[in-house]
């Protein structure tokens, strides 16, 4: 890592210093950086989570009389701010006076010549109709309403609407089959779904009623399917049974109550990628995404009611959920629906400088494209209101720090973060108290516990090992449903070390600056003779050939040792062949060891990822050991792994 930083913050008067100040004068502490800050902050985090829930002003109704017990470790998922009632709903959308006609939502997407407004006084108004007509018929505290819908005002509608009356939301986009569809929702029993009748993307309208009937027929307990024209101005939805158009389901009551719920009510039901497995239901809490995201909006993101904030997300993702958080703080959210290269690579720029977006959220991907295809909006944009980027969905290479100060803007906050569906926020991600060095996310977030361990649970620095949490945190699930003995919950994040959640995820932690490199998935940790490292080291390797479009790594087990199998896509105009191998090799051996070049090298033609962008190594890996991989429907490409059965060359004789 060079020693120079990419960018540096302006001074010290974000959200996290006016906090650190606070500290210190209640506490007479002199914490003097955001490392201090956080280093009190994990020691004594029910004391941080406690003065927090009063910093962010969360609205409740009753008063908690506890904020944890802490006598209880992390495994025994202990409840946060017992006593406390609030809506999230209400959180969301109870504004000021002077908010009320302030924009909420911008909707735009492919097809679509002009942005949609809806100011907060028309989004609780839209709310109240869902909301009172859910309530019209029959849904009730508890009950789930699910969303199989583009990222548009009516996803958030519905599910704001949900969360009001106390029931619980869960979500899935268009582009998941009707298959990965079903293997979520049929767990869960839905008695509501909302829908559209079709989708466009990449230039094309995309009829979606087909998907829809195998779903709703899939569905026994499904009692009614709200569909809302999307594409169309006129639909027939004769086939699709229990079904209503939106605006004729819709209640005329525009009053709206928010059910006042304990901290720990379900809010909303996420689900694992199911890429080896059935998913598992992960249910989270209202309070404790509540004041996760408001966490990390105001401290992390320094957000206010001036922001607008922008993630390219889809409905079935965390970051969605996450996105539509930021009304908690008055901020405009942008959704957009459709691809984003579609009419041009520069279409999210083009947002930027129209809707005048402050921060932009992305994955890893969609920026190592733009870069491949040479895009380079400092010079096409101004960019003028932009100051934060976010990326996230798989490791952010150092090649990619590089393309964002060199190629999109140099005085703007590039803020890596990582966390996951599981926690429904982040374990580490930007911070505006802190520079930014190449190739790592800057910092552990606050009231995070965070620590890298080695395998015998040792934690380290500057060497690659498990991400672990050690202390309690609001926003771990509740449970897992239908997981009454909480057996796949506790084998889930605590069977690697004993009381302590492993989040699955190798990383490196630097003893110098503090920040992190995530080196991908430790359950597809690289092991050839002992020696571990993560996937990412390889791909921050092969992302810097030309030749090369897109790289998967993985491991296959030979007999009691592990080999190293890296897979190639080539970009148009190169030819795979053992000159390039060699080179390859070479490359490998001499930026970082004889260890780490892979036993065998081999061309694909595609490499499998799933919807939210993630490369799919462990089902590959699965595949070279012998075993069929049926659970299919989290992938975007899920024909990519019928290319790794049967490979001559991987063939243990």
């Amino acid at each position: 890592m060079e020693d120079a930083p990419l960018w540096t913050p302006a001074g010290d008067d974000t959200h996290l210093d006016f906090f650190r100040k606070r500290i210190n004068e209640k506490y007479d502490l002199h914490l003097v950086d955001y490392a201090e800050l956080w280093d009190w902050s994990v020691k004594n985090y029910a004391n941080f989570w406690e003065e927090f829930f009063h910093f962010s002003g969360i609205k409740h109704s009753q008063p908690y009389d506890e904020v944890v017990d802490i006598s209880k470790g992390i495994a025994d998922v202990p409840e946060w701010f017992r006593g406390c009632h609030l809506n999230f709903a209400e959180n969301l959308l109870n504004r000021t006076e002077q908010q009320k006609d302030k924009i909420a939502l911008i909707s735009l997407g492919e097809g679509q010549s002009t942005p949609s407004y809806i100011t907060f006084n028309e989004l609780r108004e839209r709310v109240a109709r869902i909301a009172n007509a859910l309530i019209d018929i029959g849904v009730r505290i508890g009950d789930r309403v699910v969303g199989y819908l583009p990222n548009s005002s009516t996803a958030v509608e519905a599910m704001l609407a949900t969360a009001s009356i106390g029931a619980i939301w869960s979500s899935t986009s268009p582009d998941f089959g009707s298959t990965g569809v079903l293997d979520r929702f049929k767990q869960i029993k839905p008695k509501v779904i909302f829908s559209v009748e079709a989708v466009r993307y990449n230039g094309k309208k995309h009829d979606h009623l087909n998907k829809l009937k195998t779903v709703v027929d899939g569905l026994p307990d499904l009692e009614k399917v709200i569909i809302h024209p999307f594409c169309s101005s006129t639909v027939d939805i004769s086939q699709v049974k229990n079904s209503i158009l939106l605006e004729d389901f819709l209640s005329d009551n525009t009053d709206l109550t928010y059910e006042q719920l304990p901290f720990n009510h379900p809010l909303f039901i996420m689900y694992s990628s199911g890429t080896t497995g059935s998913p598992k239901c992960m249910v989270h809490s209202a309070g404790g995404t509540l004041i996760q995201h408001m966490k990390e909006h105001i401290l992390h993101g320094n957000m206010t009611h001036n922001d607008v904030i922008f993630y390219y997300t889809t409905t079935g993702w965390m970051m969605w959920n996450w996105l539509v958080s930021s009304l908690s703080v008055g901020a405009t959210v942008v959704l957009y629906d459709g691809s984003p290269f579609i009419p041009s690579p520069n279409v999210l720029w083009n947002n930027v400088d129209l809707l005048g977006i402050t921060i932009l959220g992305t994955g890893a991907r969609w920026l190592a494209a733009l870069e491949e295809r040479n895009i380079v909006p400092k010079d096409t944009h101004k960019l003028t209101s932009l100051h934060t980027i976010l990326s996230t969905g798989s490791p952010l290479g150092p090649a990619s720090y590089d393309y964002v100060y060199n190629c999109i803007k140099r005085n703007v906050l590039l803020g890596s973060i990582t966390g996951g569906t599981d926690i429904i926020s982040c374990f580490a991600g930007q911070n505006p108290t802190l520079p930014v060095h190449r190739g790592e996310i800057q910092y552990r977030n606050i009231g995070m516990a965070v620590e890298c361990w080695d395998k015998n649970g040792k934690p380290v620095y500057d060497e690659s090992g498990e991400l672990v949490c050690t202390k309690p945190f609001p926003s771990m699930p509740t449970h897992f449903w239908n997981d009454d003995d909480s057996i796949r919950y506790q084998k889930s994040y605590f069977s690697v070390y004993s009381g302590v959640w492993a989040h699955g995820d190798f990383c490196k932690i630097s003893s110098r600056t503090g920040g992190i490199v995530m080196l991908g998935r430790s359950d597809g940790t690289l092991n050839p003779s002992g020696v571990r490292f993560g996937s990412a080291e390889i791909y921050n390797i092969t992302e810097k050939f030309d030749e090369v479009k897109d790289s998967l790594c993985v491991g296959q087990l030979v007999g009691s040792d592990e080999r190293v199998i890296l897979f190639i896509k080539m970009n148009p105009g190169y030819t795979f062949n053992d000159e390039f191998v060699k080179k390859v090799k070479t490359f490998i051996r001499g930026e970082l060891s004889a260890r780490h070049v892979p036993a065998l090298i081999l061309e694909t033609s595609d490499i499998p990822y799933t919807m939210n962008g993630k490369k799919v190594e462990v089902a590959v890996k699965k595949i070279l050991s012998g075993q069929d991989v049926k659970e299919r429907g989290a992938l975007s490409n899920p024909e990519s792994l019928d290319l790794y059965y049967n490979i001559p060359q991987l063939i243990i004789k």
